[in-house]
C-alpha cells in the first residue's frame, strides 16, 4: 500500500487501483488529494480535517466517491450535497466496514480537550486493513489491536510533547510518520520529532519525517 503525506493532517493511501483519502483538510492541499478518490475518511469537523466546499465538490464530480465521518459532519456534507447525500455514511466508534476495498475499523469517540469553555466534538480514529492509523484529534490507543503504522499528531492546541511521547510509546507501531504539523516551523518540528524518534526508539517505534506529497509503501 502506498501511503503519501500531504501538509498537516491530510494522508492518501492507493492499493490495487484504489485511492482512500482521510482528513483532507483546509491546511492541505485537498484537491490534489483528492484526485481519483474513491473513498474519504474523516476524523471530526475541524476545517483542517475537512475542507467542505471541496469534499462537495470531489462528490459531485465523481459518482463513485463515498465519504465515511461521524454523524454531524455526515450530515453537513449531505446538507451541502442532498444529490450525493446516499454516499455519505455515518461513522460510529467500535465498527467496521469496507471502503472502497479497504478494510476500516473505528475507535475512539471525542476530540481531545483543548479547553473547558471549548465545546468537545465527535472524532473517529481509522485503522485501515489492519496496517494504518489515523487517530484525527486524538490519542486513543486501538484496543485488541497491533498497529503497524502510526501517523503521530506531532502538535496542536489540544496537546503537548509528553502526550505524544505517551501516545506512541503506548501503541509501539513498529513505524510512524507524523500528521498534524502544519503549526509548527522547522525548529519546533525538529525538537518534537527528535524526542518521538530517540524515545520511540527505545520502545521499538522507528520514526520518520515525510515532506509534504513525499510517498512510502507501508
Amino acid at each position: 500500500m502506498k501511503l503519501t503525506k500531504f501538509t498537516h493532517a491530510c494522508v492518501r493511501l492507493e492499493k490495487d487501483g484504489h485511492v482512500l483519502v482521510l482528513d483532507p483538510g483546509s491546511f492541505s492541499e485537498t484537491d490534489e488529494a483528492l484526485d481519483g478518490a474513491h473513498a474519504v475518511l474523516i476524523t471530526h469537523e475541524h476545517p483542517d480535517h475537512i475542507d467542505v466546499p471541496a469534499v462537495v465538490s470531489a462528490l459531485e464530480a465523481g459518482e463513485g466517491l463515498a465519504v465515511f465521518a461521524p454523524a454531524g459532519v455526515a450530515a453537513n456534507v449531505r446538507n451541502e450535497s442532498p444529490a450525493a447525500a446516499e454516499r455519505v455514511h455515518t461513522v460510529e466508534p467500535g465498527t467496521a466496514f469496507d471502503a472502497a476495498g479497504f478494510s476500516i475499523r473505528s475507535f475512539g469517540g471525542q476530540h481531545a480537550l483543548i479547553h473547558p469553555l471549548i465545546p468537545v466534538v465527535a472524532n473517529i480514529g481509522y485503522l485501515v486493513d489492519g496496517n494504518v492509523y489515523h487517530p484525527g484529534d486524538s490519542f486513543i490507543i486501538p484496543d485488541g489491536i497491533s498497529v503497524r503504522t502510526l501517523l503521530v499528531p506531532i502538535h496542536a492546541p489540544w496537546n503537548k510533547a509528553g502526550e505524544v511521547l505517551d501516545f506512541v510509546i503506548g501503541v509501539r507501531a513498529p513505524r510512524a510518520f507524523q500528521i498534524h504539523d502544519g503549526l509548527l516551523n522547522g525548529t519546533g518540528l525538529n525538537m518534537v520529532e527528535g524526542h518521538v524518534a530517540r524515545l520511540g526508539g527505545k520502545y521499538g517505534t522507528t520514526f520518520t519525517h515525510l515532506a509534504p506529497r513525499e510517498s512510502v509503501e507501508v
